[in-house]
């Protein structure tokens, strides 16, 4: 897993946070957790283009398998380069959905990316805009 070099501390409370250099196991513990890397704004770090991303709070599951959750909040990239394959945020008949862009038969779909529900597939209309790419997500955990 590669590791990325931050230059953008973050400042908590006054305080800056500490990024550790290795990465942490999702499986087994590692004991080289102790070492500290440079410090991380995380919010920087899914920040490409500020002057053209916003935040949205997600509703609904239909991008699970994208890893994106009910409640999750989204920066969204106007910027982004519209590709197929991306998560998108796009307005159709007049509501502002998430979905994932998809091209079948040379016609453009939103998606969902959910295999344990069945949502409906969108067909891209003149009417229909892409507003923007996800470019990240923030989720926060239930600390009680």
């Amino acid at each position: 897993m590669p590791v990325f070099p931050v230059e953008t501390p973050v400042i908590a409370n006054g305080m800056p946070v500490r990024l550790v250099a290795n990465a942490v196991s999702a499986g087994f513990p590692s004991p080289a957790g102790d070492d500290l890397e440079d410090e991380i704004d995380p919010i920087s770090w899914v920040v490409r283009h500020p002057s053209s991303t916003f935040w949205w709070r997600v509703e609904g599951d239909c991008l699970w398998d994208a890893g994106i959750r009910d409640g999750d909040i989204i920066a969204v990239d106007r910027a982004g380069k519209r590709r197929v394959g991306r998560a998108v945020l796009a307005v159709v008949e007049g509501a502002v959905t998430a979905k994932m862009l998809r091209k079948r038969d040379g016609r453009y779909f939103l998606a969902p990316a959910n295999s344990k529900e069945s949502f409906p597939d969108i067909e891209l209309t003149e009417d229909s805009e892409i507003w923007g790419v996800i470019a990240g997500v923030v989720r926060r955990y239930d600390l009680e």
